[in-house]
């Protein structure tokens, strides 16, 4: 697997994992702003760490691929968050709405 392709893979699985801390972290009645800030930290947090992970990955690249290491993934990574913050918030709280 090339480079770039295992930087995308583990920008992928960040966003899953930080979707589902963020589904897990915010509960019903939570207010809006409250919970926007909390999604926001915590994918911030998972991205930077998944840039430290890709530079770490990345190694000895040319610099013309460099620039790449810091946005290939990044969609993944966004639309990933978003679905597993709503699956998982979902899940743990379906009942709650009757």
């Amino acid at each position: 697997m090339e480079t770039l392709d295992r930087v995308f893979y583990v920008r992928a699985f960040a966003g899953l994992i930080a979707g589902v801390i963020v589904g897990m972290s915010i509960g019903p009645g939570t207010n809006q702003s409250t919970a926007v800030g909390v999604a926001l930290v915590i994918s911030i947090i998972f991205y930077i760490i998944s840039y430290a992970a890709a530079k770490r990955i990345s190694g000895n690249i040319p610099k013309k691929e460099r620039r790449k290491v810091a946005t290939n993934g990044i969609f993944p990574f966004i639309f990933l968050l978003l679905m597993f913050m709503i699956v998982t918030y979902t899940i743990l709280h379906q009942n709650i709405a009757s």
